[in-house]
C-alpha cells in the first residue's frame, strides 16, 4: 500500500564496500541511509559488498535499521536475487529498485521480497521499497504505471543512467542546467510519484561542494512537490534537510488558512491576507502540516 506521509528529507548513499563510509553515513544526520550494491561497487567487490552490508545490518538495532536502505542491482542483470538473498536476513529498512521499467518489476520484487522475508522470520510485506523510474528509455513511459503498486512508497529519478541509456555525451545544457529530456524526466518522476500517492525524491546534486547551489535547487523542486533529495555527500545532508523543512512561516500560514475554513465549513472561497484562497490551497497547508507532524517538526 502507499503510504503519503513517508518522508525522510535526506537520503545519503554510502558504498556497500566501505564499512568505514557506511559508519560515517550511518553516524550522519541523514534521515535515511542508502547501502549501494550497484553504481558504488566495481563488479569483481559485489560478493563482498553483499556481506559487509549484511554484516552491517546486522550489527545494528531494530529502531537503527529502519533508516538503513539498500540499493540492489537491476532485477533484469545477473545480481540482484544474490543481492535480496544476502541482505535480507539483516532486516534493512527497505529496499531501492534501479533501472527499474514500470510496474511490473516492483510486483517481480514484491515476490522475492515475499519469500526471503517469511524465510528470515521477517513480518511478511514489511519491507518497503523506492523505485529509481527514469534510468532507462522504456521506463520514462511508465512513470504513470506505480500505482497501488505492492510496498512502494517513493519514486525518484536519474538523469546520468538515462544518459547512458540514449548515447547521450551530456544530459546539460551550456549554462549547465539539466537539458530538457532529463527536465521532463524529473516532471514524470513527479507526476508518476503524484498518481501513486507516494514521495516524490529529487536526484543527486552532483558536485558535493557546490552547497549553495544544491541550497537552490532543493529549494525549488520542494516548491514544485518533491519531498525529498538524494545525497551523495555528508556535507549535503544539512543543506537537504534544511530546504525540505517548512519554515515557521509557512507552518503558520497554514495554520491559518487550516482554522479559517474550519470556521466556515461551508465556504469553497474565502478572503486571506488581501488574496482569495480555496479548497486547493487548504488540500496544500493540510498535507503541509500532515508531513511537517510525520517528520516530527510539529505536533500532529
Amino acid at each position: 500500500m502507499a503510504q503519503p506521509l513517508f518522508c525522510p528529507r535526506s537520503w545519503l548513499f554510502a558504498p556497500g564496500d566501505s564499512p568505514r563510509k557506511m559508519e560515517k553515513a550511518a553516524a550522519s544526520a541523514a534521515d535515511a541511509v542508502i547501502f549501494d550494491l550497484e553504481d558504488a561497487v566495481a563488479e569483481a567487490n559485489k560478493p563482498a559488498a553483499r556481506d559487509e552490508v549484511r554484516a552491517f545490518l546486522a550489527g545494528q538495532s531494530d529502531e537503527a535499521r529502519r533508516r538503513l536502505w539498500v540499493r540492489i542491482n537491476p532485477l533484469d542483470g545477473p545480481h540482484a536475487l544474490a543481492d535480496l538473498a544476502a541482505v535480507m536476513p539483516g532486516r534493512p529498512g527497505g529496499i531501492w529498485l534501479p533501472k527499474a521499467n514500470g510496474r511490473a518489476d516492483v510486483e517481480r520484487l514484491d515476490h522475492y521480497l515475499t519469500a526471503l522475508e517469511v524465510a528470515a522470520g521477517i513480518p511478511r510485506g514489511s519491507t518497503p521499497v523506492a523505485v529509481l523510474a527514469t534510468e532507462t528509455a522504456a521506463a520514462m513511459f511508465t512513470t504513470g504505471s506505480y500505482a497501488g503498486a505492492p510496498r512502494l512508497v517513493a519514486l525518484s529519478w536519474g538523469a546520468e543512467d538515462l544518459a547512458d541509456a540514449l548515447g547521450a555525451s551530456t544530459n546539460r545544457n551550456p549554462d549547465g542546467s539539466y537539458a530538457f529530456t532529463y527536465e521532463l524526466a524529473r516532471s514524470l518522476c513527479l507526476l508518476g510519484a503524484a498518481a501513486a500517492g507516494v514521495a516524490a525524491v529529487e536526484t543527486i546534486h552532483g558536485d558535493f561542494r557546490d552547497l549553495e547551489g544544491l541550497a537552490r535547487r532543493a529549494e525549488a523542486v520542494r516548491r514544485a512537490g518533491f519531498r525529498g533529495m538524494l545525497a551523495i555527500h555528508p556535507a549535503q545532508v544539512e543543506v537537504i534537510n534544511r530546504a525540505f523543512t517548512p519554515s515557521a512561516e509557512e507552518l503558520a500560514e497554514a495554520r491559518e488558512i487550516v482554522a479559517l475554513f474550519e470556521a466556515n465549513p461551508d465556504a469553497g472561497t474565502l478572503a486571506y491576507k488581501g488574496t482569495m484562497v480555496d479548497r486547493p490551497h487548504l488540500a496544500r497547508a493540510r498535507a503541509l502540516l500532515a508531513q511537517a507532524a510525520a517528520a516530527g517538526e510539529v505536533a500532529p
